[in-house]
């Protein structure tokens, strides 16, 4: 059975940082891309960032800031925030690609299919 499990979320200033686990079970860490998404209120849920076995991604308004990472020996996927701000504000939900094999970029292609919880993230001034 697929499972994801998010943690690291809290309440953290402006600058500030944070690190988010998604820890893994169910299948080959290092088969499947593993994205990262985020949701604010009111808003759509968007695509942060993600890593496969061949590339990572990055969306425009976290690049340079977050930085992914994954350690396939523990079935965990990090994501690390840095510089924090309070759009930045948001649950943040990971999410395993339905197929093998595919790489992040172009970002939208893959069938992230299997979510997490979501971990609360607060940014605030």
């Amino acid at each position: 059975q697929v499972q994801l499990v998010e943690s690291g979320g809290g309440l953290v200033q402006v600058g500030g940082s944070l690190r988010l686990s998604c820890a893994t079970s169910g299948f080959t860490l290092d088969y499947y891309a593993i994205g990262w998404f985020r949701q604010a209120p009111g808003k759509e849920r968007e695509g942060a960032s993600c890593i496969s076995s061949s590339d990572t991604y990055y969306s425009d308004p976290v690049k340079g800031r977050f930085t992914i990472s994954r350690d396939n020996a523990k079935n965990t996927v990090y994501l690390q925030m840095n510089s924090l701000k309070p759009e930045d504000t948001a649950v943040y939900y990971c999410a395993a690609d339905a197929l093998g094999f595919r790489p992040c970029v172009p970002f939208g292609r893959n069938a992230f299919a299997s979510w997490g919880q979501g971990t609360q993230v607060t940014v605030s001034s």
